[in-house]
């Protein structure tokens, strides 16, 4: 990595390398795959890096389990959606055995869960979400609601510090069958107070559906604790389980016989082997899986699951704190001048492990920052460049030559004297 470069100056890294040298995560990197000679990847809350276990665990599960146990490996193969379920509940959300299954899509298990908790509340007629959701959890809202005698109401939050408890009760009243919303903003990385807007939800008699994409791995997740009802998130950001990993859905263990999902497969069926007529869902958490699951997907996800919880997701969140924290001084001393301005909250303890910068240049610099300079960002319209901070694979000197690159693009119009040789296009990303 270039050091003492024209930008953030001797200083700045001076400091950097100090920050790594007492940083009780450090050795993780190691533990991944490399970059592409002196890049900084800042895109792991798009995707997640490649762990080297991952690789080992594919060829053991492609050439031994698939290649020589053939289909007889469905003996091992059929439980891995609760096996991993269980590992990953148990480890990163804060749930229960038997409330996590590993399934399909965010996007598909979302619509299940929405679903369900609209049935669940017959003659209520609202669902309630965030008018700057996620795109594709505001449409499929839109798609549960139309041809039904429901309405989608969307709310304003505030576009940096996102959804707040007082802002939901005055949302939210009896007609409301169910609020959802994310729990880390995918632009600003506000996290929303799960357990208070939870409470303020129930105490109006909805239930509330959680998106976890932008937490689950970074941010400490108390699902039991918090009262939440309902939840989803992906795999392949922070979990670090590879791009169209399957995700996970949660059902708190004290509502799943009163809810039933639309999506009626063999898998989610008792007695799937019968094949006989009518359908007749599994007890439990069990009951919202539907086809066949992804093996291949489901072991990395499993070993992604394993590295997360050897770090320990206390000590991956203090990092996260401490990246982002760096980040935002480093922006305030260097970037604030060049037009830049912070699009994410201020306050530690309200951030996910992304820091947001608004700049009426950001689709261009970012651009530019992954094409020639090395630096794998993230733009979200209308100006907005997000650099995310995943702890197991970012260093305090990565986010100091990512600031120095960011100024001397934005500053000059153009890269420094010298280009990095890797490259990259930034701002690809499946979800969030």
């Amino acid at each position: 990595m270039r050091e003492g470069a024209v930008g953030v100056g001797e200083v700045e890294w001076a400091r950097a390398r100090e920050l790594d040298a007492s940083d009780p995560l450090a050795a993780a990197r190691d533990q991944f795959g490399e970059t592409p000679g002196d890049s900084v990847y800042l895109d792991g809350n798009s995707l997640g890096m490649l762990p080297r276990r991952s690789v080992a665990r594919l060829r053991q599960v492609v050439e031994e389990e698939w290649g020589r146990g053939l289909v007889g490996s469905w003996d091992r193969w059929i439980d891995l959606p609760f096996q991993v379920g269980d590992r990953l509940g148990q480890a990163l959300l804060g749930a229960d055995a038997g409330e996590v299954v590993m399934a399909d899509s965010t996007s598909v298990n979302l619509y299940k869960l929405a679903a369900a908790a609209v049935g669940a509340r017959p003659g209520r007629t609202v669902v309630v979400t965030d008018r700057r959701n996620f795109p594709t959890d505001r449409y499929l809202l839109e798609g549960l609601v139309r041809g039904r005698p429901l309405e989608l109401r969307l709310v304003e939050f505030d576009e940096v510090e996102g959804p707040t408890a007082e802002r939901v009760r005055a949302a939210v009243d009896g007609d409301t069958a169910l609020l959802s919303l994310s729990h880390v903003d995918y632009r600003s990385g506000a996290i929303a107070d799960m357990a208070g807007i939870s409470a303020v939800a129930h105490a109006a008699g909805a239930l509330t559906l959680w998106d976890l994409s932008h937490s689950v791995g970074a941010v400490p997740i108390q699902l039991d604790r918090s009262g939440a009802d309902l939840a989803a998130g992906c795999t392949y950001k922070y979990v670090n389980a590879g791009p169209g990993a399957p995700a996970f859905l949660y059902v708190r263990r004290s509502l799943q016989a009163e809810i039933s999902q639309p999506i009626w497969g063999w898998f989610g069926k008792r007695q799937m082997f019968a094949m006989d007529e009518g359908y007749r869902p599994r007890d439990g958490v069990g009951s919202f899986l539907s086809g066949t699951p992804a093996v291949l997907g489901l072991a990395l996800v499993e070993e992604g699951v394993l590295l997360l919880e050897e770090l320990g997701i206390e000590r991956i969140r203090a990092k996260s704190i401490a990246l982002t924290s760096y980040l935002v001084e480093l922006c305030d001393r260097h970037l604030a001048g060049l037009g830049f301005e912070l699009a994410s909250p201020r306050a530690a303890d309200r951030r996910g492990s992304q820091v947001c910068l608004r700049h009426a240049r950001a689709q261009a610099i970012c651009r530019e920052l992954g094409e020639r300079w090395g630096v794998v960002a993230d733009f979200r319209a209308p100006d907005r460049l997000r650099l995310g901070c995943a702890a197991p694979t970012t260093s305090f000197a990565d986010l100091a030559l990512a600031v120095e690159r960011i100024a001397q693009v934005s500053d000059l119009g153009e890269g420094p004297s010298s280009p990095s040789p890797a490259g990259g296009a930034a701002g690809a990303t499946e979800r969030g």
